[in-house]
Order: structure tokens, then sequence, then C-alpha cells
């Protein structure tokens, strides 16, 4: 189960990936990104563990801070993965040119405003499962996965979320 605790260092995860990615593409043309495979994987890299941090945060943590599209940022990552033989090179680029600037930025304000003490002792409302509930809710929906279900109806009976199905 997914710990308020680590939120924190999920998010500093991210600010210090997405800063790594505006610093590998600054003064960097499109031609020389998608020619050097260094700069190219590199950049793919860090926007999978940016988009992994963001799928281990609590999904409190998603719901109540819900300005970023935490959906999509996971959804980048399980496509960086699962299906890098398809990744475009523009999707790649734009990502990493116009979108990893304002998420750095937005989840930099979420670091310095919250108060952390509060938030790690706060009641989650998705902890209510205990740890055997969860395994079990785990398994079941690894089972449906595996039968075609799909990801919505998996997480309304489990209980889990869509970015912890995916991740199975």
């Amino acid at each position: 189960m997914r710990e308020h605790s680590r939120d924190r260092g999920r998010l500093e995860d991210i600010v210090k990936y997405a800063q790594n990615v505006s610093i590998i593409v600054s003064g960097i043309s499109y031609d020389e990104f998608t020619k050097d495979i260094r700069i190219y994987y590199s950049v793919m890299k860090n926007i999978e563990v940016i988009g992994e941090a963001a799928n281990m945060l609590t999904r409190h943590f998603r719901e109540t801070h819900a300005e970023l599209p935490w959906r999509q940022i996971v959804s980048m990552r399980n496509v960086l993965v699962h299906g890098y033989a398809q990744v475009s090179d523009a999707d790649l680029w734009l990502t990493a040119t116009n979108d990893i600037q304002p998420l750095c930025e937005q989840v930099q304000r979420y670091l310095s405003d919250m108060d952390w003490e509060v938030w790690q002792k706060g009641e989650d409302p998705y902890s209510e499962m205990d740890n055997a509930a969860y395994k079990q809710a785990v398994d079941s929906a690894r089972k449906m996965k595996f039968k075609g279900y799909a990801i919505q109806d998996i997480a309304e009976i489990t209980g889990l979320t869509a970015e912890e199905i995916e991740a199975l």
C-alpha cells in the first residue's frame, strides 16, 4: 500500500528528474535530440522515472492535488516502458520542452506549500484496506486483467487505482 510518508520523496524525485530533462534539452534542437541517442535515451529514461514516481504517489495525494494530469504522466511512463518502439520522437520532444518545466514548477509549489508533518500524520481515506485485503485485491486485479476486464471495472471492483492496476 502506498504511504503518505513517501509522497514527499517521490515529489522530490519528480523535481530532480524534471530538472535533469531541462538541463539535457537546454540549447539543443529537435534535430540534435533525435540524432544523438545519448540525449534521446537520457531524456526518455528521466521521463520514465518521473512517471514512475508519479505512479507511486498515494491516491489521496493525486486526488487532492489534481492540478496536474497524473494519469497522463503515468500513461507516458507506461508507453515509454512497455511501448517504447511506438514512442513518437515529436511527442517525447514536446513533453521534454513544453511539459516538464511547468510540471517541475507545480511540484516545487507542492513541496514548499505543504505542511509535511501534518500530511504524513494525516488520515488517508484509502488506507482502510489492511495488508491482507490489499494483497487479495491485487491478486484479484491480476486475474481480472489477465481475463481482459477493463481497467476501470477492475478499479471499481477491487478498490485499487487504475495506475496500480496498469502497473500489474
